[in-house]
């Protein structure tokens, strides 16, 4: 099994040779090693991956009397050395490299790509793994571009080979692009050919962040990890949640906290970083699915073991005959939100499955549906009259607002103290923000004189097929009399 990896190289090209070839890289480093504290931010150059990747401590070992294979220095008089040169030799590689990107101008921006390939312990020897990195090279970049390859020996029974990679091709000077697909392919090229060697191989993961090895071991002896243990919870708030909101709830009830972008990013209490869903797990965590799962995966709670109930005696007055059942938009967007399960608030939840088919569509857009009920019985609405008369208001209140912050922009343009211009700023600010929340209401009831017509045409449809099935149902007792 081999874990692959690639990433771009900045600095001095030089700096990258250096990294891959100082035989003090296995040693633990003051700032005096190797570089000074000025160069720190350099490491990663040219010189310093191929000074890594060549790295006589790491790429030579000897056979023993006992026959063991182990890592020596470079005073062992027996050696085999496991560093290779694709369209270069491996003991000039970095002028060769420098030279073509001289010869075609190109010797700033990215210096170079440092890629990784770490093979399961115990599981192939080093000659094995440096003829693996010698195939996986010559496929991938053995037509453009000149690399060095060095198999490293330097832990117990973990071999790796890397990869220094020249950003510029010696064929036509192009500059190497590493994009989502070439990491794709070389993940793929490796795992073919650890098959051809008989070598176990990671099975194909979801579309995303590929997985650390040790991530990997982790799942295979079904031990946790940091990033299953987020995914559990993750899990966990899908199957309880029956909307997006409470999906977040949920988390946040957990502990964490996130944040919106191209992808959601959830951070547990404690943690410094946080983590992307979707570039993690997979498609299947990305906003839109998990809107999609919420639904298909709810899972309805243990059933609750009510008290013991009790029965208390009271005296009221009144005609209950009087009492006025709400109806109307107010009425229809109620009775919409219990059938989605949404109302009463203590209501337990129930599975997607037993919403009729018909509103199901309408369990991705809760929280639109939320907010127009909302709006209709903050402002008491029930017909449409009523609707359209709130919504002429709003717009009269938002004209309103847009003119005093008008004349309000005029006034700070004049000279005026700076505490007054302040103050007309924190004016305008609030007004600013009224007007948005204004716009919001305005749209909404646009949203509520459309969808209510619609509402409307689905319960006359649910009703017609209720009495239909009705009809049915009689039908059948009278041919069975």
């Amino acid at each position: 099994m081999a874990v692959t990896s690639i990433w771009s190289i900045k600095g001095w090209i030089g700096k990258v040779i250096n990294y891959a070839e100082n035989p003090d890289k296995t040693k633990e480093q003051t700032s005096q090693e190797l570089i000074s504290e000025s160069e720190t931010g350099q490491l990663q150059g040219l010189n310093d991956v191929i000074t890594y990747a060549v790295n006589a401590e790491k790429t030579r070992l000897r056979q023993s009397k006992s026959m063991e294979m182990e890592v020596v220095g470079e005073s062992e008089e027996l050696m085999e050395q496991y560093v290779s040169g694709l369209n270069c030799a491996p003991t000039t590689a970095r002028e060769e490299m420098i030279a073509v990107k001289k010869r075609f101008g190109k010797e700033d921006g990215i210096v170079a790509f440092h890629g990784y390939q770490s093979f399961a312990p115990g599981e192939c020897n080093p000659a094995m793994a440096h003829e693996i990195g010698k195939k996986l090279a010559e496929e991938l970049w053995g037509s453009q571009y000149q690399v060095l390859i060095a198999t490293h020996l330097d832990k117990a029974n973990h071999l790796h080979n890397h990869f220094v990679v020249n950003s510029v091709s010696f064929i036509d000077g192009k500059r190497y692009h590493r994009t989502n697909q070439d990491y794709r392919d070389m993940r793929m090229v490796s795992d073919r050919l650890c098959k051809e060697y008989q070598l176990s191989v990671v099975r194909q993961p979801e579309q995303g962040k590929g997985k650390h090895y040790a991530e990997w071991q982790a799942e295979q002896d079904g031990k946790p990890s940091y990033h299953s243990m987020v995914k559990a919870d993750v899990d966990e708030a899908i199957r309880k949640a029956r909307t997006e909101k409470q999906f977040f709830f949920y988390l946040r009830e957990k502990g964490y906290s996130f944040k919106f972008g191209k992808d959601i990013t959830i951070r547990p209490e404690g943690r410094e970083r946080g983590l992307k869903l979707k570039r993690n797990f997979g498609e299947n965590y990305s906003l839109e699915a998990i809107r999609v799962r919420t639904l298909e995966e709810n899972e309805l709670p243990a059933e609750k073991k009510f008290p013991v109930q009790r029965h208390y005696r009271i005296r009221v007055s009144g005609n209950f005959k009087q009492t006025r059942k709400i109806g109307g938009l107010r009425g229809l967007y109620l009775h919409y939100c219990y059938l989605l399960g949404i109302l009463p608030k203590n209501r337990p939840s129930i599975s997607a499955k037993q919403v009729h088919v018909l509103f199901r569509e309408d369990l991705l857009k809760l929280n639109t549906v939320s907010k127009e009920t909302k709006l209709l019985c903050h402002y008491h609405i029930d017909t449409a009259e009523q609707l359209f008369s709130l919504k002429d208001h709003l717009q009269k209140q938002m004209e309103q607002c847009a003119e005093e912050r008008k004349h309000l922009r005029y006034k700070i343009r004049a000279d005026r103290p700076e505490e007054e211009i302040q103050e007309m700023k924190e004016q305008i600010k609030v007004l600013t923000e009224k007007i948005g929340t204004l716009r919001k209401e305005a749209a909404l009831c646009d949203g509520i004189a459309a969808r209510s017509k619609v509402i409307e045409e689905k319960f006359k449809m649910v009703r017609e097929e209720k009495e239909q099935k009705e009809e049915q149902r009689h039908e059948h007792i009278r041919r069975s009399r």
